[in-house]
């Protein structure tokens, strides 16, 4: 697995975190504020993402968040580009820190939407909300929630950056890089490269 030098110095500082088991509450809190500090870099304060390829955490589900840093854990969920640095960055964390992290990120305030061209809002609020029934595909907002709030196991993509949900949407439907997506690869199967970045481009807006 290669890893950048960048990601080692980062997983480096994860290292010198104690064991959120073998702590107290107020030591597991520092455990977990130093893991914060981590995740910072790639995905700002507070979880407000300003990079477009990376995902803002802010106001996402609790539960949702757990999986996925799990997954990453046990290398069932792989990244085009942050594979090796996910990877490696999450092996170095237990339990009681991912529960952590979901629940300091879950309690955030997500960032503002960005408003896009208005047909594009338009033609991606319609998939969204109504799906695409003559191509098979189901209501986005059945799953995500009609503010794509999310729910439970589902995550929230209200704001998050187009570019990153439509670099998702993509590896979802040509890519074995999400195995647990089987649902999505599902409803996804039909949509076109257009409409995909429709929806992507109105949950930025929300």
């Amino acid at each position: 697995m290669k890893t950048t030098g960048f990601a080692l110095a980062v997983m480096a500082a994860v290292m010198v975190m104690p064991s959120a088991r073998a702590q107290d509450s107020a030591s597991a809190s520092e455990t977990v504020r130093r893991a914060i500090h981590v995740c910072t870099a790639c995905h700002g304060e507070s979880g407000r993402s300003t990079v477009a390829a990376n995902p803002s955490l802010a106001g996402q589900q609790a539960q949702y968040l757990q999986q996925q840093l799990k997954d990453f854990r046990s290398q069932t969920r792989s990244e085009a580009n942050q594979q090796a640095y996910m990877w490696g960055v999450s092996a170095l964390l237990d339990d009681n820190t991912i529960a952590g992290l979901a629940e300091y990120y879950a309690a955030q305030t997500p960032a503002p939407g960005v408003a896009g061209p208005k047909q594009q809002v338009a033609a991606g609020r319609r998939i969204f909300t109504e799906g695409l029934p003559l191509q098979g595909v189901k209501a986005c907002a059945d799953c995500h929630g009609a503010q794509a709030q999310g729910a439970a196991g589902f995550p929230r993509l209200a704001g998050q950056h187009a570019d990153y949900l439509n670099g998702q949407l993509r590896l979802f439907k040509k890519t074995p890089l999400r195995p647990h997506g089987v649902l999505m690869k599902g409803e996804l199967r039909a949509m076109s490269d257009a409409q995909m970045r429709a929806v992507a481009v109105y949950l930025q807006s929300l």
